[in-house]
């Protein structure tokens, strides 16, 4: 039976500044190596770019980043304390790619209000573990 992959939980409070990006992203790089996941790093890693960076821009307080890995697949958190759901709108050279870029990425995403604030979210599916190789079996007569 193969290697399965260990669940792995973070969540980490994050400062109300723009150099949270970056220490978002390296929390996530280190979690889904930890984790053993085996889909695209860099994928969940551009979408908590794009995910904190929008709490940061359009939310409000300090944005809290949670990560949940298991054998199917992750699922990225960004909350926020600002009760408005944000919405995706038409891109521009001003901005507006951030929703369009989760949807492209991840396997599903939302929004969901909670207490004093919002939770916007991403799952991604991993891929299946490779089948362990197929045992050769030998037969016939040896050659002397």
């Amino acid at each position: 039976m193969g290697k399965s992959t260990p669940p792995c939980e973070v969540e980490r409070r994050l400062a109300e500044d723009l150099d949270s990006i970056t220490e978002a992203r390296q929390v996530i790089s280190r979690a889904l190596e930890a984790c053993g996941y085996r889909g695209e790093h860099d994928m969940v890693v551009l979408a908590v770019s794009e995910l904190v960076t929008n709490a940061l821009i359009h939310g409000a307080g300090a944005p809290v980043l949670r990560l949940s890995c298991q054998e199917r697949g992750v699922r990225l958190e960004v909350a926020d304390s600002r009760p408005e759901l944000p919405r995706p709108r038409e891109p521009d050279a001003d901005g507006g790619w951030g929703l369009h870029v989760i949807d492209q990425l991840a396997t599903c995403w939302g929004i969901s209000p909670q207490r004093g604030g919002k939770v916007v979210w991403c799952e991604f599916a991993a891929p299946p573990a490779p089948a362990p190789p197929a045992p050769v079996a030998v037969t016939g007569e040896s050659a002397t």
